[in-house]
């Protein structure tokens, strides 16, 4: 019986060997096969003993887990956080859930990414949990269109500003008749305190629940946060505010008694110019985090809603969603294409440029790949569609982009700690304050001041935003560039690498061979050793040959006819040429031919040294003359390789070739470091032996021989032009396949680690600085005592600052200076 488990702890080809050697022990087992990439052991046991393969597994130091029951990841959207203690709140209610492995909630995405076993709990579970919480859970913005993810935001702004409008409206003349009286400010004679104190007060008071009720949300979700006994920012909000209003209630009795002199002990403004100014805070907050987003618009804005397909013959319009594998699907001129397929009928040229950042339209024709977003710039064509839905190339970016943003990075985590105390630790500050002040002798207002002041002040929000919302703004940079960055934890990294390991092959090089040079001897051309060659080669399926060919065809020469062709394995070509005979190969089978290679030894030396391929040709028994192919060099690597260095890091390229070949691609493109002769499965050990002397690697690489390296370097980069399995083992794409991306990958990196440290730093400061002024230390020394109402000013201005600082990301561009891929119409 054959069973697929996933194996965690591995680093590199011989814990894979490890593994394979302690369960291929076991009774029974008659095949034990490690694949490092992916990670699957493959165990074929008769009888199968499960227990005893995980227990084999885990002895080896490694762990062991069936396939079927490996995590499942799902992205969890959630309404009504307002704050980080929301967010902690989630996150330990979602933890405490059986069969839940990890819980991350993102306050600035307003996403859960929950790992879970299958057979327990599910989506279902999720939202009762979440609705026990006092939130709820919205529809995954993937599943629907990013239109209707838009409105449904557009929607939930507009209902905030609405609530902000009103909120204001009564807040302002409710502050101008409470402090018109104090200042000498005109107010009405019926609403004058000293001569109608009753209506004074209860003027205020209608003036107070229109705001109470715009702003019932910090009462009800902070009031079920307290019960909890896990408050948060709303809870704050509702001690402070719900305290000034009880204070002054109870004035407003004392005055029904006859005691006029409660009246200076009305709070009710302080309660609601707080209520109205969080309200605004927040909605500006929110506007500001809306923007964090709009890369991942721009990317679901690319596929259309609608695709033309034929059914029965005729031509039908259907929702994109209704596709399915096989499907014909027609595109007119300035279509753009809906899923990824194979062009069946026509031909067009089509704009790709949100794939590969090239403006240039590329003609298809019929068997030729197109992708979803692209731009049909010319005639119409029928495709059969082969990936749908979520599997669509654009679908597996924005996929990309999304779990990258709702990810926590590791420096996230200090500020979960923090945010996980800071709320109960400001009530008892709060409450200490008061008390403190009381037992000093000062009055019961004075005190109620300093309680309501502290409370207010200290938001956890900006705590809360500082990492995700730089993260948010940098992954969603580089993904409008074609840098995609899967998670924050790379984001994080990126800017600690000092090496970058660099395999050549596919990635230095354009990973094919192609013409080089041509040399003469005697009284030989160039165009003529070229078509000799080349009409030698034409009937050759080796690399090399079709290389010549290619280049022959290049220039558009005419090939000649041939006979009599006979392939001589790892020597070259015999053949006649126009009735001429000609061998076309290495130096050992020109030998054996009997040809003199004098003439051409410094040619075949200099070629060899540039890690060229000589191929000598020989016409009629006398040299004429030598083609060289080579895998070239990438156009921009050189300038790539320039640039990291300039940022301070080391270059080492990484390849199975011989160190001839090696070191003369190092010295065209400037990469201070060679290492030759890796076979594959020793990429990973260079890797980790780089490591173990002090260096932060990152590997970039592009094929399956890749992947065990990619998965062990500190940051593994793949070239989006490469396998499937390079781009799942590594933690950043780049989508153009052009190495000037990883510097400017490492450089957003440093830029979104810079501002997260800035953003932290403030939000600590404000909070130190803002909640003992707050508490009235500056009034020890003779200074004023916090109006709550500044207060709430200032805790808003935080949070709405942090946003501000993380946006400033927006204006990172590319080193390399290359225009977006995802705005407007062909980018």
């Amino acid at each position: 019986m054959k069973q697929t488990f996933t194996i965690s702890g591995m680093s590199c080809a011989a814990c894979a060997a490890a593994v394979e050697k302690a369960v291929v022990k076991l009774p029974g087992v008659t095949e034990a096969s490690v694949n490092p990439a992916t990670e699957k052991l493959t165990v074929d046991q008769e009888p199968f003993e499960e227990n005893a393969i995980i227990s084999a597994v885990e002895k080896a130091g490694y762990g062991a887990l069936p396939a079927e029951r490996e995590p499942t990841e799902v992205i969890l959207s959630i309404g009504g956080m307002h704050c980080a203690a929301c967010a902690a709140a989630i996150e330990k209610g979602l933890a405490k859930i059986e069969g839940v492995v990890e819980a991350s909630v993102n306050l600035a995405t307003e996403k859960a990414v929950v790992r879970y076993l299958p057979g327990g709990a599910d989506t279902r579970v999720f939202r009762e949990t979440i609705e026990k919480l006092g939130f709820h859970l919205e529809e995954s913005s993937r599943r629907g269109t990013a239109e209707r993810e838009r409105e449904r935001r557009k929607s939930e702004m507009w209902a905030n500003l609405l609530k902000v409008v009103a909120a204001c409206s009564f807040a302002a003349p409710l502050f101008y008749l409470a402090m018109g009286a104090m200042l000498d400010w005109p107010v009405p004679n019926s609403l004058h305190p000293m001569q109608y104190p009753l209506v004074f007060a209860l003027a205020q008071v209608t003036l107070l629940v229109p705001i109470v009720a715009a702003g019932s949300g910090f009462f009800t979700v902070g009031t079920r946060a307290l019960f909890r006994l896990s408050p948060n920012m709303d809870s704050l909000i509702a001690i402070g505010t719900s305290a000034a209003m009880l204070y002054s209630f109870i004035a407003m009795i004392r005055m029904v008694f006859g005691d006029l002199a409660a009246m200076d002990d009305l709070y009710f403004e302080t309660a609601g110019v707080i209520l109205a100014l969080v309200m605004l805070g927040k909605y500006l907050e929110a506007r500001s985090k809306g923007k964090t987003s709009e890369a991942i618009f721009r990317l679901m804005e690319l596929a259309p809603p609608t695709a033309t397909t034929v059914r029965d013959g005729r031509e039908i319009e259907i929702d994109v969603a209704e596709l399915k594998e096989g499907d014909s699907v027609v595109v007119k001129p300035g279509g753009r294409i809906p899923v990824d397929g194979v062009v069946i009928e026509g031909h067009s040229a089509v704009d790709e440029s949100m794939l590969t950042g090239e403006s240039i339209p590329v003609d298809k024709n019929v068997g030729e790949k197109v992708a979803a977003g692209s731009i049909n710039r010319l005639g119409s064509f029928v495709f059969r569609a082969t990936r749908v839905g979520d599997d669509t190339t654009l679908s597996r970016l924005v996929k990309l982009v999304e779990e990258a943003q709702a990810h926590k990075a590791p420096i996230a985590r200090l500020a979960d700690i923090v945010s996980g105390y800071f709320v109960p630790v400001v009530v008892l500050i709060a409450i200490i304050s008061a008390v403190g002040w009381l037992l000093a002798g000062s009055t019961l207002p004075f005190a109620l001041t300093a309680f309501i002041a502290v409370l207010v002040i200290a938001c956890p929000c900006a705590l809360g935003l500082a990492t995700p919302t730089a993260i948010m703004v940098g992954t969603g940079k580089g993904a409008e560039y074609g840098i995609l960055i899967k998670s924050g934890e790379a984001l994080e990294t990126a800017h600690k690498v000092r090496t970058v390991i660099l395999d050549k092959t596919g990635t230095i090089t354009e990973g094919k061979p192609a013409l080089t040079d041509i040399v003469a001897f005697g009284s030989f051309i160039d165009e003529e050793i070229l078509r000799m060659a080349a009409s030698a080669e034409k009937g050759s399926e080796h690399p090399l040959g079709e290389a010549i060919v290619r280049g022959a065809e290049d220039r558009n020469l005419a090939l000649l006819s041939s006979e009599n062709f006979l392939a001589i394995p790892g020597k070259g070509v015999q053949t006649v040429v126009d009735g001429k005979s000609v061998v076309l190969g290495n130096a050992v089978l020109l030998a054996d031919a009997g040809v003199s290679l004098d003439e051409g030894t410094s040619s075949l030396d200099r070629l060899a040294d540039e890690g060229k391929t000589p191929m000598l040709l020989a016409v009629d028994g006398r040299l004429a003359g030598i083609v060289a192919v080579a895998d070239t060099v990438k156009v921009g690597s050189a300038a790539a390789v320039a640039r990291m260095k300039e940022m301070g890091l080391t270059v080492v390229m990484i390849t199975g070739d011989n160190d001839r070949t090696a070191r003369a691609i190092a010295r065209q493109t400037g990469v201070d470091r060679v290492l030759s002769g890796v076979l594959p499965d020793g990429k990973a050990e260079e890797v980790k032996r780089l490591q173990q002397e002090g260096a932060v690697v990152a590997m970039v690489g592009d094929g399956i021989n890749d992947a065990p390296a990619l998965a062990m370097a500190d940051v593994g980069i793949a070239i989006g032009s490469g396998t499937d399995v390079a781009m799942e083992s590594a933690d950043i794409v780049l989508v153009h396949s052009d190495l000037q991306d990883i510097p400017s990958a490492i450089e957003l990196s440093r830029r979104t680690l810079r501002t997260i440290k800035q953003n932290l730093f403030w939000a600590f400061f404000y909070n130190v600085i803002g909640i003992p002024v707050a508490a009235g230390v500056l009034h020890i020394f003779g200074g004023p005592l916090l109006n709550p109402i500044y207060a709430a000013l200032a805790m808003s201005f935080s949070s709405v600052s942090v946003v501000a600082n993380a946006l400033r990301l927006k204006t990172f561009k590319p080193l390399r200076g290359a225009r977006p891929s995802v705005k407007g119409e062909s980018a």
